[in-house]
């Protein structure tokens, strides 16, 4: 039950009937007068029951990015009902226009759109749904609360993909898409075509030549069918925020960029994510658009988890890493005493079978305190972020020691230093 503005003025009102008659029996009369009205008005609202709702499924979304919830209303009964609903989400939904009236005869429905901008990823759901309905008199409401299942998927946000059309661009060139069709390290041959004007006489096959009475060349293709393992760290070390944003959502930017060069490469792509057991897996898709697809909704739930990465567990697991030759690439913060005691120990048997990287999103802060010394305080603070620094040396020096390449860039570049580096490897055919 919720009572309106109008009960409240005609409490008010009450006033000058005491100044007319001034005496207590008088207020007692007059408050009894309005809690009578207001218990007619209340017991001739229509029932809440009567008004049915349904959500229709809320459209994924990239964070930032806006949606919207459709809520269909219906009068089931046989009274014409007016009021109000309130379709409450969490917070972090970031829903607009949640409140709307109603006035609806019976039989007929009403839709009603909330606009929701999620501020944080993943899965953010619906509250209870507040219906209201108002007696003829307009003094009293009757209420109820109940639940109406709807959820938005508020999906990483993938800032990096605008670098996609550049690398596209060097792929195609290494694809031999482009003019250019030379036979490099991590090439395979292709075909046999005419010679036209600008090719590089060094491709002519002779005997083609020979048998078709014409100049002939072979073509030659990158590599493909590689295999790419993306491994991402949800453990407390991805916890740590720089800026606005936390290093495990720098990570999958980085892991979104790869795997959609890597996809339109040709190569085979697996994702996965954990700390002390997987959490996400990725394996087996072929299809390009579903690959990308199924890796963004995996992503679209994970949260760092305050516990510290098994390593062992996490890359033994079955079915992680394959038999033949592939490329691991995982994606951890270069925290000295977390890689030194979980990570190297395994990396020692694994880098020798596989080319192993790891990217690690380095903070800029850090490197910003080291630069600044005008006071003591500052002097003290370029201390500590050099030490910070030389420790993550060490374990970088270690880590390059068994064969892995380590790219420790700054949110903003890694995801191109990442692929950047993948064209490096498949242009050289060391995948």
């Amino acid at each position: 039950m919720a009572i309106t503005g109008r009960t409240a003025l005609l409490t008010a009102l009450g006033i000058l009937v005491v100044l007319v008659h001034p005496a207590v029996s008088t207020v007692l009369w007059w408050l009894l007068v309005v809690a009578l009205l207001v218990g007619i008005d209340l017991w001739l609202a229509p029932a809440t029951s009567s008004v049915a709702a349904q959500r229709s499924s809320v459209r994924p979304v990239r964070l930032g990015e806006t949606s919207s919830s459709t809520l269909t209303l219906r009068n089931t009964g046989t009274r014409t009902v007016r009021g109000a609903v309130r379709d409450a989400w969490q917070p972090s939904a970031g829903a607009r226009d949640v409140r709307t009236a109603i006035h609806l005869r019976p039989g007929e429905q009403l839709r009603h759109v909330v606009e929701l901008t999620p501020s944080r990823r993943g899965d953010r759901r619906a509250d209870l749904l507040t219906v209201r309905t108002a007696g003829p008199l307009g003094l009293a409401l009757r209420q109820r609360s109940v639940e109406v299942p709807g959820a938005v998927r508020a999906l990483p946000s993938f800032p990096s993909r605008r670098h996609l059309p550049s690398r596209l661009a060097q792929l195609r060139q290494l694809d031999g898409r482009s003019a250019v069709r030379i036979r490099g390290q991590g090439t395979e041959f292709d075909s046999l075509r005419d010679y036209v004007d600008g090719d590089d006489v060094r491709s002519i096959d002779w005997r083609a030549t020979a048998r078709r009475q014409r100049p002939v060349v072979r073509t030659w293709q990158p590599e493909r069918d590689r295999h790419i393992v993306i491994l991402l760290d949800t453990s407390r070390t991805s916890a740590g925020r720089i800026g606005d944003s936390t290093r495990l959502d720098a990570g999958m930017d980085a892991s979104l960029l790869l795997t959609a060069l890597a996809s339109r490469a040709g190569d085979r792509v697996d994702f996965l994510a954990g700390d002390r057991r997987i959490r996400a897996r990725v394996s087996g898709v072929t299809d390009r658009a579903e690959l990308m697809h199924t890796v963004i909704n995996a992503m679209a739930p994970l949260e760092p988890t305050l516990v510290e990465a098994n390593w062992r567990a996490l890359i033994g697991a079955e079915g992680t890493i394959p038999k033949r030759r592939s490329l691991l690439v995982l994606i951890t913060p270069l925290e000295p005493a977390a890689i030194q005691e979980g990570l190297l120990p395994v990396l020692a048997t694994v880098a020798a079978r596989h080319r192993v990287v790891l990217a690690s999103v380095a903070d800029p802060e850090v490197r910003r305190m080291a630069a600044e010394r005008g006071s003591a305080a500052e002097v003290y603070d370029a201390s500590a972020a050099e030490r910070t620094e030389l420790l993550r040396s060490d374990t970088r020096t270690a880590l390059e020691r068994l064969g892995v390449t380590v790219l420790d860039e700054e949110p903003d570049t890694l995801p191109v230093a990442l692929v950047d580096h993948y064209l490096l490897l498949k242009s050289r055919g060391l995948l």
